[in-house]
């Protein structure tokens, strides 16, 4: 059981970035108790995701600096405020970066696991009632989509948790925070793949590792890896990928064109994990059939820049985004029960355990391309 603070400020360590491109600092910070309809959680493991990099290095202008990043989560609860209903001290969680409220008309739809209880105050790095719970030296500290996992204690909206069972391995289901749902969920959800068919996967990091799995489970015939770095492509295998092309093997051949000598015309679904470069997001769009193909975008793009395409590439086929896979909080517990089952890879994607004083070097390695995830042991 986790010990309790309620109704205490609690004082503890946690990575701030303070300014965007600089390296992250540990210091103490204050974490205020949660107010109505709040939860504090004691973080146990964040993983480094590149969407906590694409922030740090400032060309998501959405989030205020300073701030603790961190969105990969996983705690127990510590404390909750008056009027919380969905979970309890000691509860297993993982927070959400997607909210899920179940009341506003998005929830209430069916159509999509968007949620707008938090869209006012997420992206400004503040609560609902329009404040901080965390200060350090006096000085206000931001939000980070509603999580900030890098801090030994943290706090949110009930809205953004989802409990998880009590056996739950912590070090592994921070995971299913992000990556392993948005990439698989991707592939079973938002492309529906159908069994038989053809997929290529672009980028072969953590994402595009979960849509191979998602494609793997929904019993696609053959599943493409593409990256520029071939070393990467044992692990595509061990994921489910059947082929592994690397574009700089053929420099005189778009990659679009080598795909759809693959796969005698196109493929049924491509998916882009690669990391925001618009010309692999338009490889993956003519790399498609036209026999009522998908392609889906999963990488965030830098502020500014601009897919477009000529309208007779869409003819025949479906262009479309993906948020968290398609998947909703309140679901997060069956990737807990496949893990559990032995149906879902979680501990490949570790590359190595850290503690949050490597928390710098684990960025590092992610950048260049040394880890697919860094778990950070709070």
């Amino acid at each position: 059981m986790t010990q309790s603070f309620e109704g205490k400020t609690i004082t503890c360590r946690a990575a701030v970035a303070w300014e965007a491109a600089k390296p992250l600092t540990i210091e103490e910070i204050q974490v205020e108790p949660p107010r109505a309809g709040e939860v504090r959680v004691k973080v146990t493991h964040s993983s480094i995701c590149h969407s906590d990099a694409y922030t740090l290095s400032g060309k998501d202008y959405a989030y205020r600096f300073p701030m603790i990043l961190g969105h990969e989560t996983s705690g127990i609860v510590e404390s909750v405020g008056e009027g919380v209903t969905k979970v309890k001290p000691g509860d297993r969680v993982i927070p959400l970066y997607m909210a899920e409220c179940g009341m506003c008309p998005l929830c209430l739809s069916g159509k999509t696991n968007l949620c707008g209880a938090l869209l006012k105050t997420q992206a400004m790095g503040i609560m609902p009632d329009g404040s901080s719970r965390f200060s350090c030296r006096g000085e206000t500290i931001y939000h980070f989509m509603g999580i900030s996992g890098f801090s030994e204690y943290t706090v949110l909206s009930q809205f953004s948790v989802s409990k998880v069972d009590d056996d739950a391995p912590l070090d592994k289901v921070c995971l299913i925070g992000c990556c392993i749902p948005t990439g698989y969920g991707a592939a079973t959800r938002i492309a529906n793949v159908k069994k038989g068919s053809s997929c290529a996967i672009f980028g072969c990091g953590a994402l595009g590792l979960s849509v191979i799995q998602g494609a793997k489970a929904a019993g696609a015939g053959k599943i493409i890896a593409v990256d520029i770095n071939s070393a990467k492509f044992d692990q595509a295998k061990h994921f489910g990928a059947t082929h592994c092309v690397n574009p700089l093997e053929t420099p005189d051949v778009k990659i679009e064109q080598v795909l759809k000598e693959l796969t005698d015309g196109g493929l049924d679904y491509t998916f882009d994990t690669s990391g925001g470069n618009i010309e692999v997001m338009k490889s993956a769009l003519e790399a498609l059939n036209n026999d009522d193909s998908t392609c889906v975008i999963i990488s965030l793009a830098d502020a500014g820049n601009v897919l477009s395409t000529n309208t007779t590439s869409l003819v025949g086929r479906k262009l479309t985004g993906c948020a968290f896979g398609g998947v909703k909080g309140s679901e997060l517990n069956d990737y807990v029960k496949l893990y559990k089952e032995d149906k879902l890879l979680i501990d490949e994607y570790i590359t190595k355990n850290i503690n949050i004083d490597e928390i710098n070097d684990g960025f590092d390695d992610l950048k260049h391309g040394r880890s697919v995830r860094e778990v950070i042991f709070m």
